[in-house]
């Protein structure tokens, strides 16, 4: 994506895990970021030009051989840095100051006192607030011309900055929500440090990614796997709007779909200036999946087979463009930005091999799913659409746990569909909620039969970032309306449970 136009702000990586939350956070802000490898030459740098630099956190010990370092030249380039955990202590090591193990390390929340108000982090900020910590080393002398300007109870530099080279640093982490006023600080640095103007906004990549559009694909058709997830869903849109006419969108129905799913993406697509085929590959990947229960297994015979469905039917459009709704989380896992691999994604990484497309379109390849969502509600894209949770690509074949058979899915979409439905009726809106069809069954009375039917699950959890989660405190009242109408109403079912998991220790979906 062009971003000539923009400032920004550069995030470099040292192995941080909340590396993307930082990006995130400062395009919040309304300043554009770019997350780069720790590593990056300075040339690079300078060729960015960006108006502000933060150093992520990390899980190494700067005095350590094997260490992620950089070199002194950063912090002087007249560049306004920050520094975050890791990030702090890099900068504290490579500029003469002293690195030590903590006598007490600090995880979780702790307290934290920041003592100078003049400082330009802290300007409006409340002087005692609650921050995020993870560290077992802290920064035991600061570089010459910094002052420490916070601690905590156990860490005496919590803080540290050097005003006149604009460098600035903090042990915790500002970016995530525990940190109160975390936010606010990252703001302070980006406005009042940095000198940002906040123009960057989802209004201009759109018209960057139309003219970028049109000008790549010229007369060309494109094709688009559309699964109906906000991906492919905001990346139909905004194809559609740049190059009406000229976008095929291939929906393989694979038949592992929720309740009405299928025909509620075909009602979203139809009408509108695009072809969209809708592929019924139900019985073909039912076919494949008998007598399979283990997990990795249905999800390999699921990707391998979606994708031979797909290129049997995008082959009647050879010399077209492949659009994929690639975003920018995909990139930064793959290793494309950074280097460090966290995990593969099928659509990063170039066209295949003996392809018969001549080139591929990625208009969301630079952007976060929060922003992906936004763009799709400034395209008017079905709110069913751009709200819509996390679904896992292999479908509903991940949450029928044991054999997939069209009974037994069928069993699971209408009590998944009451599930969905009721809490809908109480108002109650989590992050991800769903039902999950055990492979358990357990003896039930119903009339004056006994009966012996499946034990169903339900799960709903509240995160803000999908790596950790709480689950939902439903009430129990909705829980009974919710279990009374299953098994009522859903035959196979006899018994119904409630996950009070956290991530971790389990996992949000239960395969």
């Amino acid at each position: 994506m062009s971003t000539e136009n923009n400032q920004t702000v550069v995030v470099l990586d040292f192995g941080g895990q909340y590396k993307e939350l930082i990006a995130r956070r400062v395009r919040e802000c309304k300043v554009h970021s770019q997350i780069l490898a720790g590593n990056t030459p300075i040339d690079a740098l300078k060729q960015i030009a960006p108006i502000g630099i933060i150093l992520t956190g990390g899980p190494h010990s700067v005095y350590a051989a094997d260490s992620p370092h950089t070199v002194k030249e950063l912090f002087e380039m007249g560049i306004p840095i920050l520094g975050i955990c890791y990030g702090m202590q890099l900068m504290a090591y490579t500029l003469g100051g002293e690195v030590k193990p903590c006598a007490v390390s600090e995880y979780g929340t702790v307290s934290a006192t920041y003592d100078d108000p003049t400082c330009a982090l802290f300007d409006g900020l409340k002087s005692e607030t609650v921050t995020l910590m993870s560290h077992t080393d802290y920064v035991a002398r600061v570089p010459q011309g910094f002052r420490g300007v916070a601690h905590t109870a156990d860490c005496p530099t919590a803080a540290m900055c050097d005003e006149a080279r604009k460098l600035y640093a903090v042990q915790f982490h500002p970016e995530v929500e525990r940190t109160r006023e975390g936010t606010k600080l990252l703001r302070n640095f980006l406005y009042k440090v940095c000198g940002a103007k906040g123009d960057y906004n989802i209004d201009d990549v759109i018209e960057k990614q139309i003219k970028a559009i049109r000008e790549q694909v010229g007369d060309h058709q494109v094709v688009l796997g559309l699964s109906g997830g906000v991906d492919s869903s905001v990346c139909a849109a905004i194809l559609e709007k740049a190059i009406p006419g000229q976008l095929t969108c291939i929906f393989v129905d694979h038949g592992m779909m929720r309740k009405n799913e299928g025909d509620e993406i075909e009602r979203a697509f139809k009408g509108k200036s695009l072809n969209f085929v809708r592929v019924d590959a139900e019985k073909r990947f039912l076919g494949k999946l008998a007598g399979v229960t283990e997990p990795e297994r249905k999800r390999k015979i699921i990707g391998e087979e979606f994708v031979r469905v797909f290129e049997e039917e995008s082959s009647k459009f050879a010399g077209s463009f492949l659009a994929q709704g690639t975003i920018y989380p995909d990139v930064v896992e793959s290793g494309l930005t950074t280097g460090a691999v966290i995990k593969s994604h099928h659509n990063v990484g170039g066209l295949p091999k003996d392809t018969k497309f001549i080139g591929i379109v990625e208009p969301l390849r630079y952007l976060f799913k929060d922003e992906v969502r936004a763009l799709g509600r400034r395209l008017g894209l079905d709110e069913t659409l751009v709200s819509r949770q996390p679904f896992p690509g292999p479908g509903l074949a991940v949450r029928c746990i044991g054999e997939i058979t069209k009974e037994r899915l069928d069993i699971l979409r209408d009590a998944d569909y009451i599930y969905r439905e009721e809490l809908a009726k109480a108002g109650l809106a989590y992050d991800q909620f769903f039902a999950v069809l055990t492979d358990m069954r357990t003896v039930g009375v119903m009339g004056d039969g006994r009966t012996y039917n499946y034990v169903l699950g339900l799960r709903a959890v509240k995160t803000s970032d999908f790596m950790t989660c709480e689950y939902a405190h439903i009430p129990y009242e909705t829980l009974d309306v919710v279990s009374s109408r299953i098994v009522n109403e859903v035959k196979g079912v006899s018994r119904v449970v409630y996950d009070i998991t956290g991530k971790p220790p389990a996992t949000i979906e239960w395969e």
